[in-house]
C-alpha cells in the first residue's frame, strides 16, 4: 500500500498486528523489522514487557494495511517464536509532509516538515544525513543536528512560514 503523505489525511483501513514473545533472542528483532518493512508495512516497533510468572519478553507491534496481512503473518510466524497474533483495526491521522533542504556549513541536509491543518507544527532533520556529515567532517552529531534545526527555523521565520497557513491541508477550506 503506497500512501501520499504530502497532504494531511486519515488512513482508516489500517491494522495493528501484535505478538508477545518470551523465548526468542532479541537480537533477531532488527532482522524481523527489516523483513516487515521490506514487505511494505508502515511501522514496526518493539516494547520490553514482563509476562506471566515474571518472564521477560518483547512485544512486537506492526502497523499495516489489511492487504498485507498474509505476508505479515508469514514473516512473524516463520521468523519469531510466537504461537499467536492479535489484530486491531486502526485509523492513522497523518500530518501533511514535505522535505526542505537546508544548506549547512558542511553541506545540504533535508528536513522533514509536518503540517497540521496547513500550519507547520513539526520538523526534524534527516538523522542519517546529519550522521553522515558528522562522520565525514569529524564534528559532533549534536552540533550538526542543532545547526540544521537553527537554520530551518531562521529560514522559515524569515519567510513567514512558521505559524502561517502556507501549506494546504486536505481538511483546510
Amino acid at each position: 500500500m503506497k500512501f501520499e503523505h504530502s497532504l494531511e489525511h486519515e488512513d482508516s483501513q489500517m491494522m495493528i498486528v501484535q505478538a508477545n514473545i518470551d523465548d526468542m533472542n532479541p537480537e533477531f528483532s532488527p532482522h524481523i523489522s527489516d523483513l516487515l518493512f521490506a514487505a511494505g508495512v508502515n511501522d514496526v516497533y518493539w516494547i520490553p514487557i514482563i509476562m506471566k510468572r515474571g518472564r521477560l519478553g518483547i512485544q512486537l507491534n506492526v502497523l499495516t494495511g489489511a492487504e498485507l496481512l498474509p505476508e505479515v503473518e508469514r514473516i512473524i510466524f516463520e521468523e519469531t517464536t510466537t504461537l499467536g497474533l492479535r489484530y486491531w483495526p486502526a485509523t492513522v491521522h497523518r500530518l501533511g509532509r514535505e522535505f526542505v533542504q537546508v544548506q549547512t556549513t558542511w553541506g545540504a541536509v533535508r528536513v522533514k516538515a509536518g503540517f497540521y491543518q496547513g500550519k507547520l507544527v513539526q520538523f526534524a532533520p534527516e538523522f542519517n544525513e546529519c550522521e553522515s556529515i558528522a562522520r565525514a567532517h569529524g564534528v559532533p552529531l549534536k552540533k550538526v543536528y542543532d545547526e540544521v534545526r537553527n537554520l530551518f527555523i531562521q529560514e522559515h521565520e524569515d519567510s513567514g512560514q512558521i505559524g502561517s497557513q502556507a501549506h494546504k491541508s486536505k481538511q483546510s477550506p
